[in-house]
This record gives structure tokens, sequence and C-alpha cells, in this order.
């Protein structure tokens, strides 16, 4: 089998997502650092890879993919890493938290979309940060309600919701997003927490 190599950036939310699918599925793969802050997504060689100019890019099985929920998707078909449920109102369900956090959380709690917003200007840029994704998942908490209390998000074994889910709460953290009144989440973090795909994922992890 060829080599499998990621375009990645420690703390985007979406190479994170991939990094934790890609340790799900067994999967060994070398990493290369595109320096968001440098503006290295900016430049040709990154744009030849991926023309939106983000991360992740993963090349694998002869294919470059883009897109952390496609990737995601792609790894789950591939491998038969049953990351969402097999019927189809469980599986909506359940790609309903995955997309509350990656379509509605994300793309507006984006670094730059934030900076934009706010000028870049101290406090209302945390103050952004802390109000949307304390909204998010403050709902996404609630959408959980309707699993039960299984050990992840949708079932016993980790899912697509909280590939999404976990990469959230480290920016939670990093923008001080309290989890108080949110249980759940709580509990599958821990869990989450205790698995090496997710552990060796980190941003902050180092082998």
């Amino acid at each position: 089998m060829s080599e499998i190599v990621l375009y990645d950036y420690p703390k985007s939310s979406a190479s994170y997502r991939v990094r934790i699918a890609l340790n799900l599925a067994g999967l060994t793969y070398r990493a290369v650092q595109v320096d968001l802050l440098a503006g290295a997504q900016s430049a040709p060689e990154h744009l030849a890879l991926n023309p939106q100019g983000f991360v992740p890019v993963l090349e694998i099985d002869g294919h470059r993919l883009t897109q952390s929920l496609a990737i995601v998707d792609y790894l789950d078909a591939t491998r038969e890493m049953g990351l969402l449920p097999s019927k189809p109102v469980a599986r909506a369900k359940a790609k309903a938290l995955a997309m509350a956090i990656a379509i509605d959380i994300h793309p507006i709690c984006n670094v730059s979309v934030a900076a934009f917003a706010t000028g870049g200007k101290e406090p209302e840029r945390t103050d952004w940060m802390r109000h949307f994704i304390g909204k998010g998942l403050t709902a996404f908490e609630g959408m959980l309600a309707k699993f039960g209390t299984p050990r992840f998000s949708t079932g016993d074994t980790p899912g697509l919701a909280d590939i999404c889910l976990i990469p959230q709460l480290y920016n939670a953290d990093r923008w001080g997003a309290s989890l108080d009144d949110m249980p759940r989440i709580r509990s599958i973090r821990a869990a989450c927490d205790a698995l090496p795909a997710f552990a060796d994922a980190h941003p902050d992890y180092s082998a």
C-alpha cells in the first residue's frame, strides 16, 4: 500500500477530525505541516493540492481528498469503521449531530471569520467565540438526549459525532467556553480521552 500523507495543522479542527479517524482506522500516515499562521495555506504549492487553501488534504489509495467530513466518510466506507448507525433514521440523527458542529459551529468560530467580524479586537473576539461555541454546544447537549446515555455520543463505540465533538471541545477550552451545564458532553469527552486514537490526535500530543 502506498504511503498515506496528511497535510495538516495541529490546531485545525478539521485536521484534528481526520487525525482521529485515521487513528481509529489503525492507519499509519506521514503528516506534512502547513503553517496556517504563516500563511502557508495560500502558497502556490498548497493551492495546487487544494484550491480552497484549506487543510486537511489527505493522499490515500492513489487519491487526493479534501474536506474533513468527506475524508472521514471515505475512510468509513473503505475501512468499514462503522462510524454511523446502519438504520436510516438513526443514521440521519447521528449525521445531524456531527453537522451541528462541523457545519454550524465550526465555520462561524473559524479564527479568520471571528477576526474579520470583530476586527481582531479583544475582548470582542473572545466574547464572539464563547458565545457561539457555548450556544452550539448547548444545542448539541440537547440533541444527545435522543440517543439515551451510551458511552459515546450515539453508541458504545466512537462515531462520527465524537470525531467532530472532541476538536470542538479543544476550541471551547482555548476560548474559555464553559461546559458546566453539559454533563453528557463531559461524559463523552472522558470516554474519548481514554482512547489512544483520540489522545494521540490531540494538537499538543508528541510521540
